[in-house]
């Protein structure tokens, strides 16, 4: 059956799997709840139903503000059916990108999880012109609910009706408009076509083999195109999807849905990573032996057994007295992960495929739908440390000054109002401007070396990537994160978030009374120590990318505090902007 529209999707389930109960599931007052096709396509087709009796038309704007759960899809393909644009939003953005983004899009109706989230946008409302009416998902006292939308679309059926308007849809129509952070001072509205998101989710449903029972776990922001993209895909392949409404509960949701796949996005595994090697540290004796043994061999993998033989040996025992806890963690089906949105150490990943998780690294952007390249199980198209081919259908050149230039099925129809900064990003061949820098290697596997902008120049003239220096220095497990600077100055340094837990626990091996993060990175003892770890890691860089100096800041830097996006990437004018003392400081 052809997919054309994305709400196509719904028709091709319901003659594929027709008898799938698990279609989508999510947790409603700690119970798991499951949807099959049938009702979500009643659900679906009841929203279209309740929109249209409030006129909705072709064209007119609605946004979502939530944390993921099924009711997103059937808001988003009942929203897709009428024509209308989906405007999903990320729940944890500015007052001030709330403000902008509802009047930019003129966003005629919002819907939002619940009361907590209704709060953020409350004082906003009265300014959007544009608006018509606020929706939220949990029934609360004086708010229209979903539910009556719901209700209201069953007592006002018209099948004839919508299937007109769904008749008269096409791949070239709007689906999306997605708010992407940029180098504005405002968020750019990135719009996607129905062919632009279908061209990308078929080209890589080759990838993941499905099996009967196959489960997703899903907890990146739907809100983000990379998420997105692989729920279509999951719904394109069968495959049950089982949302987290909250991120701080993946490991008990792992444990629950017991998943055969998820996407991530590095950090977080960095995070369960050092959460198991905490509690690998507190072990006593042989047990404690052997669990570093196994990280060893963990650390040493290589891809088709070219270790040889022997190794593959010590390999099998490690897993069966190590990694199969590790697999229990995870909930003990999962097989593949999807990493995208930040590279990952290539050290972390091969630890990973020792455990039996096969992770494959892939490389996109909003604007492009978002997959250009990515690690596939096809000979000689994954290696540790790339991104991978570039998918069928897709061009990708590399520019003379390094930047990655895509031509693409999947690229935007354009910036959302913004004409000039449309013709900045595609060049008069059709050319789209990634801003990140890259290069092929011999096997024609895609590498990400930097981002544009993000690199700097030292006052020697020596150019410095710093996100290949940040990635090496968060494989230590006393450092949560890293930001490296040095913008015209004589040399590079850096500002450090240490990994609290972690230093916890070595103060406690070392006899070092834990008061809090203020006065603990103020002892010349951990100082010593840091910068010894700083100086082990400079060891993989040239004289000139050496972090020189280096400061410590008390707090974690998170999405809440303006540090971190909502993919969890830095920030670094924010960052520049919040900590300009202590970078002064750092160059003095």
């Amino acid at each position: 059956m052809p997919i054309k529209r994305i709400f196509d999707i719904l028709p091709r389930y319901k003659k594929l799997w027709p008898e799938k109960k698990d279609m989508l599931a999510g947790k409603d007052n700690g119970v798991w709840v499951k949807f099959s096709i049938d009702d979500t396509i009643e659900k679906v087709n009841n929203i279209s139903y309740g929109l249209l009796s409030l006129g909705v038309k072709k064209g007119d704007k609605i946004a979502s503000i939530t944390f993921n759960r099924p009711e997103w899809n059937f808001i988003d393909m009942g929203i897709q059916q009428l024509g209308a644009i989906h405007i999903p939003i990320y729940p944890t953005i500015s007052d001030k990108d709330y403000n902008y983004i509802l009047k930019h899009a003129e966003v005629n109706y919002i819907f939002v999880a619940g009361e907590e989230m209704y709060r953020r946008i409350a004082h906003v409302i009265p300014e959007i012109p544009s608006l018509k009416t606020v929706y939220t998902f949990k029934n609360l006292h004086g708010f229209e609910h979903l539910n009556e939308l719901i209700e209201l679309g069953a007592n006002n059926q018209a099948p004839d009706e919508l299937k007109l308007i769904k008749d008269s849809i096409t791949e070239d129509d709007i689906a999306t408009i997605i708010y992407t952070s940029g180098t504005t001072d405002f968020p750019k509205g990135v719009v996607l076509l129905h062919r632009n998101i279908i061209s990308n989710f078929i080209t890589v449903s080759h990838i993941p083999p499905v099996y009967p029972d196959s489960r997703a776990l899903s907890f990146l922001p739907l809100c983000h195109i990379y998420e997105r993209m692989l729920n279509y895909m999951y719904l394109y392949l069968g495959i049950s999807v089982y949302y987290c409404d909250n991120i701080a509960n993946v490991s008990d949701y792992l444990k629950e849905a017991k998943p055969t796949i998820m996407g991530t996005v590095p950090r977080l595994l960095e995070k369960i990573y050092d959460k198991i090697i905490a509690q690998g540290r507190k072990l006593k004796g042989l047990k404690k032996i052997i669990f570093f043994w196994a990280l060893h061999i963990g650390r040493i993998y290589e891809l088709n057994g070219a270790n040889g033989w022997y190794y593959q040996l010590r390999l099998k025992v490690a897993r069966k007295l190590v990694f199969s806890k590790w697999k229990e963690v995870f909930g003990g089906n999962l097989d593949i992960i999807v990493s995208g949105g930040a590279a990952i150490s290539p050290n972390l990943c091969k630890i990973f495929w020792a455990v039996g998780f096969r992770v494959m690294e892939g490389y996109g952007l909003t604007e492009t739908s978002p997959v250009i390249a990515v690690n596939t199980f096809d000979p000689g198209c994954i290696k540790f440390g790339t991104v991978g081919p570039v998918l069928p259908g897709i061009n990708v050149k590399i520019a003379d000054d390094g930047e990655i230039l895509v031509k693409s099925p999947g690229l935007m129809k354009e910036y959302f109002k913004e004409p000039e900064m449309t013709k900045e990003a595609v060049d008069n061949e059709g050319w789209f401007h990634t801003g990140d820098m890259g290069q092929f290697d011999e096997h024609g596997l895609l590498k990400i070396t930097g981002r544009k902008k993000e690199i700097f120049k030292t006052s020697f003239g020596k150019y410095i990537a710093p996100q290949m220096i940040e990635n090496k220095f968060k494989e230590s497990p006393f450092i949560e994160n890293i930001i490296a600077l040095g913008e015209n100055q004589k040399f590079a340094a850096a500002i450090i978030v240490p990994d609290f837990n972690h230093l916890h626990i070595w103060c406690n091996r070392k006899g070092i009374e834990y008061t809090n993060n203020t006065e603990i990175i103020a002892l010349p003892r951990i100082k010593k120590r840091f910068l010894k770890e700083v100086k082990k890691l400079n060891e993989h860089f040239g004289d000139s990318e050496k972090i020189m100096k280096f400061e410590m800041v008390d707090t974690d830097w998170t999405i809440e505090s303006g540090e971190l996006t909502a993919t969890l990437k830095l920030r670094r004018t924010f960052i520049n902007v919040k900590y300009a003392e202590l970078i002064n400081k750092l160059f003095v």
